[in-house]
């Protein structure tokens, strides 16, 4: 921002707001927050934008969302730091040295003050440090040290009391308590300044003011020295840092001045010394004693205090009315009448007088909803109606209660219809009177009320439906009311109605959708979604040049509507927990200032000088691999072994009111993800390559440039080279088992075909002898066989012969009994007949036949006999026959019987047998074994 604009909103201020209320955004930050001592000395900055503060316990370090706390190795507390390049210069009882990142990310402590043990002070704090020259100085109340770059200390050393040190032009400025002010030469004090105003006096700072040098003090004010002498200043601010015990000084580059108090805040005067604002507890300072201060490139004021820290907006025009004495609750409405600002609050209605102090309108308590200024009238939307503010006092005009909004009406002069709680009343000035009318046709809540012509309103009910009402050409009555919820797919809850552009359109819980006159319906508006957002909603009156939104995570932003604007948008760490949820308002003070309601104060917003927010990418703070710091290379892959914990850190310092956002390429590099504050934990990553993006984002919806950083999980030990080699090995030594298994199979399987074959010739050679033994006993058969038939056919034959002789011999008797007579001799007739019996029936012929006949038919007998025991031996021996296959005629002879008198003897045979009469006893005998 240019210097003149900076003037110019000065003087805005101070023309009709004065100084006395507002102030710029500050930041309280209290113990709970960084966790460490109440009281913070000293705060410095380094240049990627890291906040470095001297803590009574140690050294904090903030990098725009955390803050980190170290120690000294002897716990003392740090009344100093400066940051010089890349290092952290500290003060303390006994102890100054530096701080410094390692390659790890570790910041490591470096003593100097032991260097110097034999030639350093004891009981002496290090209470200031400076940049001089090349050098860098440490000031305690009674020495000097002089650090060089190659690492010398030079001490230099006084008996007098020092008090302060300034850099003026590389000169080193020496303020003592007693023996005025000293400029450092050749290593030792010459005196420059030497006045009776200065003797006990603690100077704060010598400055270079208008050519001239400008010494403050903490208790005498201000002094220009000129020409060798010094003269009190004539600034404003004089008498308020004599009360109140100057401690810190600061110029700003535009001139203006900061004067740090011990107990009342902060001052910030112009280059004359005019007060601009002042920032103390009453309005909203976490602490009164300021012990440090200091001014970055950004313009931002840090503050340390006595309890706690803060940080001041320098560069915002964007100013703040804050009260905390809890009178004016939450604000609902602020507008600019007769160069005076009023307040509607939920308490009533309040007024800033020309001391910008809070006054309360009498008669004004209770819930103001609306102010609107008409022609050159203040009306105020009440809880209990609705009033004319005139000369600072409350005149009623309308009783009907809950004055929501008052809108005009398209082509009427002076007609108006106002949303109350009972529905519409319409107001009308005639004579310098307003005449109020209830329109009866409504009796809902109505908060939203717009107009689409002349005799044409939407209007939404407080809390659910939406509605279109047709008036007549006066307004004084209603011809039509038409209930449009069910004219479209939307929440008919928490309807908004506007008209941009003379178009109709709505908010609703379903997001941003528009009246089609043609259809006569209301339908989605994807055009508005996209640009306005789904959540967002419109929280600007019609008067506001541009649309003001309040969208998600609380964002205000102004829409342009034609193209020569730009939009502006408003990071949500102005107002957090401030906004009047649903009832945020916008209300316009001058051309370019606005004003936003807020609890406990309103917030004024010059729409010209807020500027497009700058987003840095982020870097790499630290890197732990299984809680392990490693070192930061970004030009080298981060390689960790399966199964290990993977932490990076990362910071933006320079950036504001950001996040982070991380993305793993290999998994999907478009979906980027939101970090918890600054540090990405990773666990039970797969192995292989990945690159993981980091980029500082806010809520504005802006994105920085990525960062990438990339890493190797290596493969577990089974997929690495010993993994492999193992496995080669275990390849081998298989394939020798399996060879030496199967060689020791092949001989078992040799030796088992080998048993098998020989098993195989041995059951060979005895399945041969079983045959050949078959094969003898089949021939022996065969051979018995034949002799049976041989035995049986000489059986039969020596039968047959028996037979035959048998015949012959009865032919032989027969012819001897018809010759007996020709017998001379009859006994040796008889002796012959005899002879030819017993022949006939020989004996020794059965038996000799009975044995062979046995021989071929092995036990014949014995089965006849055991089945049949009755069977005489003539029976056993016509069986016998029989068996022989001898018929009747033949057996006849053998038995010496007759034929008949056989076949009667086979007839009780067959009895004997017990065999029935139609059963054949020859194919009895024959089967008989």
């Amino acid at each position: 921002m240019s210097y003149s604009r900076i003037i110019l909103f000065s003087l805005f201020l101070s023309t009709y707001i004065g100084n006395a209320q507002y102030t710029p955004y500050f930041q309280n930050y209290v113990l709970s927050e960084y966790n460490a001592g109440n009281q913070n000395w000293d705060v410095s900055k380094s240049d990627n934008g890291k906040v470095y503060v001297a803590n009574n316990k140690g050294l904090l370090e903030y990098d725009g969302l955390k803050w980190d706390f170290k120690e000294l190795p002897n716990k003392t507390t740090i009344r100093s730091v400066l940051v010089v390049k890349d290092k952290i210069y500290t003060g303390s009882y006994e102890e100054f040295g530096f701080w410094k990142y390692n390659l790890k990310g570790e910041l490591i402590y470096t003593s100097l003050s032991d260097t110097i043990k034999e030639n350093s002070s004891s009981n002496e704090e290090i209470w200031q440090i400076l940049s001089y020259k090349n050098m860098v100085v440490f000031r305690s109340f009674s020495n000097i040290y002089l650090y060089y770059p190659t690492g010398e200390i030079k001490k230099i050393s006084e008996k007098f009391t020092i008090i302060s040190c300034s850099v003026v032009k590389d000169k080193l400025y020496v303020s003592t308590l007693k023996n005025g002010i000293f400029l450092l030469e050749n290593m030792s004090f010459a005196p420059v300044i030497k006045d009776d105003i200065l003797i006990d006096t603690k100077v704060i700072s010598v400055v270079e003011y208008n050519s001239k040098l400008l010494i403050t003090t903490s208790l005498k004010g201000c002094f220009i020295y000129s020409n060798n002498t010094l003269l009190p200043t004539k600034f404003e601010v004089n008498n308020f840092i004599k009360q109140h015990q100057l401690n810190h000084f600061s110029i700003l580059k535009n001139g203006n001045m900061i004067f740090g108090t011990i107990k009342d805040g902060i001052y910030l005067t112009k280059h004359n010394g005019d007060i601009i604002f002042h920032v103390n507890k009453e309005n909203g300072l976490v602490n009164n004693t300021i012990l440090g201060q200091y001014v970055d490139e950004k313009n931002t004021l840090w503050l340390g205090l006595d309890n706690g820290l803060a940080s001041v907006d320098l560069n915002s025009r964007n100013y703040f009315f804050n009260d905390i004495s809890g009178r004016l609750g939450a604000v609902y409405d602020v507008v600019k009448f007769k160069e005076t600002i009023y307040l509607g609050s939920n308490t009533g209605l309040f007024y800033l007088d020309e001391n910008n102090e809070l006054q309360f309108i009498k008669g004004s308590q209770s819930q103001v909803w609306n102010l609107k200024v008409i022609n050159g009238e203040l009306l105020c939307g009440h809880n209990d109606g609705t009033f004319l503010v005139k000369d600072k006092q409350l005149i009623p005009i309308s009783n009907y209660t809950g004055g929501w909004t008052l809108k005009k009406v398209p082509e009427h002069q002076n007609i108006y219809i106002e949303g109350t709680y009972a529905g519409l009343v319409r107001f009308k000035k005639a004579n310098n009177i307003w005449e109020v009318k209830h329109l009866g046709q409504t009796t809902m809540p109505i908060r939203f009320l717009v107009f689409e012509d002349q005799h044409t309103a939407w209007a939404a009910h407080a809390y659910k439906g939406l509605y279109k009402i047709k008036f007549s050409a006066n307004c004084d009555t209603i011809t039509s009311i038409e209930n449009y919820n069910n004219k479209g797919k939307f929440s008919d809850f928490n309807v908004r109605v506007y008209n941009i552009k003379n178009e109709i359109c709505f908010k609703t819980n379903d997001g941003w959708l528009k009246y089609e006159p043609i259809l006569d319906s209301i339908v989605s508006d994807s055009l508005l979604n996209k640009n306005f957002g789904r959540d967002s909603y419109i929280i600007s009156e019609e008067d506001v040049d541009q649309l003001v939104f309040k969208g998600a995570n609380d964002v205000v932003s102004f829409k342009a509507i034609s193209h020569e604007e730009k939009d502006i948008s408003l990071s949500n760490s102005y107002f957090e927990n401030r906004l009047i949820v649903g009832f945020e308002n916008i209300s316009k003070i001058s051309d370019s200032t606005y004003a936003l309601n807020l609890n406990d104060g309103f917030m004024l917003i010059d729409k010209k000088s807020n500027s497009e927010v700058i987003l840095e990418k982020p870097t790499i703070d630290n890197i732990e691999i299984d809680k392990e710091l490693i070192e930061i290379n970004p030009n080298k892959v981060i390689e960790f072994k399966l199964n290990s914990s993977l932490s990076i850190s990362v910071s933006s310092p320079k950036s504001n009111n950001h996040y982070f956002e991380y993305s793993i390429i290999e998994a999907d590099a478009s979906k980027w993800n939101k970090l918890d504050k600054n540090k990405l934990e990773l666990t039970n990553l797969k192995d292989g390559a990945f690159s993981i993006l980091f980029r500082t984002s806010n809520y504005l919806g802006k994105s920085s440039q990525p960062i990438k950083v990339n890493i190797q999980v290596l493969p577990p030990w089974y997929k690495d080279t010993l993994g492999y080699i193992l496995y080669l090995f275990i390849a081998i030594l298989i394939m020798v088992v399996i060879y030496g298994f199967n060689k020791r199979k092949i001989t078992i399987e040799q030796r088992l075909l080998k048993i098998k074959y020989a098993k195989e010739q041995q059951e060979l050679l005895r399945e041969k002898t079983l045959e050949n033994e078959k094969r003898i006993v089949q021939l022996k058969n065969e051979a018995l066989k034949n002799e049976v038939k041989l035995k049986s056919k000489q059986l039969a034959n020596t039968a047959m012969a028996l037979v035959k002789k048998n015949e012959t011999l009865q032919d032989i008797k027969k012819e001897l009994s018809m010759n007996r007579e020709s017998f001379e001799n009859q006994y040796s007739y008889k002796k012959i007949l005899k002879k030819v019996d017993n022949s006939i029936a020989h004996k020794d012929e059965w038996k000799i036949f009975e044995h062979n006949f046995n021989q071929v038919h092995e036990d014949f007998f014995k089965s006849l006999k055991a089945k049949h025991a009755n069977l005489t031996p003539k029976d056993l021996k016509i069986c016998a026959y029989i068996k022989m296959n001898l018929t009747n005629k033949e057996i006849a002879p053998l038995m010496n019987v007759s034929v008949r008198g056989l076949e009667t003897h086979r007839y009780r045979l067959k009895k004997k047998l017990n065999l029935e009469n139609d059963f054949s006893m020859s194919s009895y005998l024959l089967n008989l074994e």
